[in-house]
């Protein structure tokens, strides 16, 4: 989005609710594989026999870790990616825009909003979308950290996603106003993401009028396939109705729409 400090007073009172100290840098975060395997809603298994194989832990598949931009289908497609929920007001309204229009698309949630409201994850999992780690606290100047505070808001945002959503992996991540460093990228490789770019940015977080965020996507979608609005953050009305112009639109282009590449390129 990249507005320095936006967002930091919600998600501080957010990440209360949740009872998450994000403010702790170099906090000890489990994996995704970590975490499941010492989960205590797993059934109790007896210990092995002597010399018998303990269980085997598949670890997460490495994904590239450059940000993708391109889509899966190739050719005209778009991607359509909405950022900074779930919001109980406005996610609604935008995945009854998507269904309507049979449109697939990839939310990139704040950890403590998922956490918040897991009923709007699983319905985002359910309507055949999918799941992208936004962080913890959508800290803007996380680039500018130290790689131990990266790590943790990375990794435990996708930790309470995919909890949130009952098991549905967390396919992408998305840095806060883009900024991603080589560590971050990393860091979400080796843990089953592809960082994710766009290539036309709405400015809806503006809320600039409905009219203006239609042209935008007009305009520069000659740029890329990779699309941006929001459902979190404030008022998204203007979100919602450019979408119920823009997804018709498109189809009348020609366009189809698709999901952000997750192998090479």
């Amino acid at each position: 989005m990249g507005l320095k400090g936006k967002y930091t007073a919600h998600i501080a009172v957010a990440a209360s609710a949740v009872g998450l100290g994000v403010a702790v840098w170099g906090a000890a975060v489990l994996t995704d594989t970590e975490a499941a395997a010492g989960s205590a809603a797993r059934p109790t298994r007896s210990a092995p026999a002597e010399g018998a194989p303990g269980p085997t832990r598949v670890p997460p598949v490495k994904m590239p870790e450059s940000i993708a931009h391109a889509a899966e289908k190739g050719g005209n497609a778009v991607n359509i990616t909405i950022d900074d929920g779930p919001d109980p007001r406005w996610t609604p309204q935008v995945l009854d825009v998507l269904k309507e229009n049979d449109v697939k698309a990839v939310f990139c949630m704040v950890g403590p909003q998922a956490a918040q409201h897991p009923e709007l994850v699983r319905r985002v999992v359910a309507d055949g979308h999918r799941l992208c780690d936004h962080t913890v606290s959508h800290d803007t100047t996380m680039d500018k950290k130290p790689v131990a505070y990266q790590k943790q808001q990375i990794l435990q945002g996708k930790k309470m996603i995919e909890d949130a959503a009952g098991g549905a992996k967390v396919e992408y991540y998305r840095a806060p106003g883009g900024a991603f460093t080589p560590d971050s990228r990393r860091i979400a490789a080796a843990a089953g993401m592809r960082p994710l770019g766009w290539n036309v940015d709405t400015k809806d977080f503006h809320r600039p009028g409905t009219a203006a965020i239609v042209n935008t996507v007009r305009s520069e979608l000659s740029n890329g396939p990779t699309i941006l609005f929001h459902d979190g953050g404030g008022d998204r009305r203007q979100t919602v109705a450019a979408l119920r112009q823009v997804l018709p639109w498109l189809k009348d282009q020609g366009r189809s729409f698709s999901f952000p590449v997750r192998t090479a390129p």
